[in-house]
């Protein structure tokens, strides 16, 4: 077997089969699945043991998040690849193939990101993989654009962890997922540390995902998503900018932060979002910085341009998707 796929749950009962079943439909047959859940209460372990008898089940005490599930699954698994998949996807018959293909061109590729579809807008892109900016933000490639966008391969910031494959040994050099940070820019996070010691993230075009989205949190804003989110994000500029990066950033990265309170402040999620900055602001010390060698600062050049440069394609991203919805 070359890849396990992780299927990490939590009250996911009713995802769980169509996703399964388009894993059964796949052209390849190299791999097997281990479903990690996270102590649900709807029924998703008794549904799986009746239904899938054959399929590996981890069954957790608690809700530990998904960063804690996914660890789990990584740490039991022994192909050389993982693949974790979130329960509100269905892929295409190619998928595992051509992931397996994607991540197998280069010892040097870390993880790869699929091209996740809107599985209710058919004609959207959900992600062609994660970009991060230099004001902090962090956002979906292509998303909401046409699907005639990102058709071809490319290297990307980080993979978005609802539906990729990772090398499986490299995560005992750069640590596993932090689960200090539960759900939330976790895939930036570990994509980060990637790039830092070296390695490339890159974007399979022709590996389809139809995505549901936020199939976990039930919707695009909550309380609960977007002070995680926050408060991950401070976790995310402390533990992979060295100091004098983030005295370098720290302009930047403060514009970012009050236009997202803004942005948050009209959408209703003003005080959810400060609570979520000042949680990440306290508790920061017990994130584990990415320990600083001269060896790597030409990585953390490289990533200082592409901070600079995913910048200013958000923003040619946003302007597209406001003159032209859809396309």
């Amino acid at each position: 077997m070359k890849v396990t796929i992780i299927i990490p749950n939590y009250n996911g009962k009713h995802f769980m089969e169509p996703c399964l079943q388009s894993l059964a439909n796949q052209t390849c047959s190299e791999f097997q699945i281990l479903v990690v859940d996270n102590a649900s209460s709807d029924g998703s372990i008794e549904y799986m043991r009746e239904n899938y008898p054959d399929i590996e089940l981890i069954s957790l005490n608690q809700n530990y998040g998904f960063s804690a599930a996914v660890n789990v699954g990584i740490r039991h698994s022994t192909t050389p690849y993982v693949l974790l998949l979130n329960n509100d996807t269905t892929v295409a018959p190619e998928f595992v193939d051509e992931m397996i293909k994607a991540i197998e061109k280069s010892p040097k590729i870390f993880s790869v990101s699929s091209k996740m579809i809107q599985m209710y807008h058919p004609g959207l892109i959900d992600s062609a993989g994660d970009m991060y900016t230099l004001l902090g933000w962090g956002y979906c490639r292509g998303g909401g654009l046409s699907i005639s966008n990102h058709h071809t391969d490319d290297i990307i910031f980080s993979a978005c962890a609802g539906a990729a494959i990772y090398r499986r040994d490299i995560f005992s050099e750069i640590g596993f997922f932090d689960e200090n940070h539960f759900a939330y820019l976790e895939d930036i996070d570990v994509g980060y540390r990637a790039k830092i010691y070296g390695y490339q993230n890159t974007y399979c075009s022709s590996a389809i995902v139809y995505h549901v989205g936020s199939g976990t949190s039930g919707s695009k804003y909550n309380s609960f998503k977007v002070k995680l989110s926050a408060r991950n994000n401070i976790y995310l500029n402390y533990k992979n900018m060295p100091i004098i990066q983030l005295i370098i950033n720290f302009i930047p990265l403060l514009i970012g932060y009050f236009i997202k309170y803004i942005f948050f402040l009209k959408k209703g999620f003003g005080k959810d979002y400060l609570a979520g900055i000042t949680e990440g602001l306290q508790s920061r010390k017990k994130c584990k910085k990415v320990p600083f060698y001269f060896k790597h600062l030409s990585a953390y050049v490289k990533i200082e341009f592409e901070l600079i440069i995913n910048t200013f394609s958000y923003f040619s991203q946003y302007l597209s998707k406001k003159r032209n919805p859809g396309t």
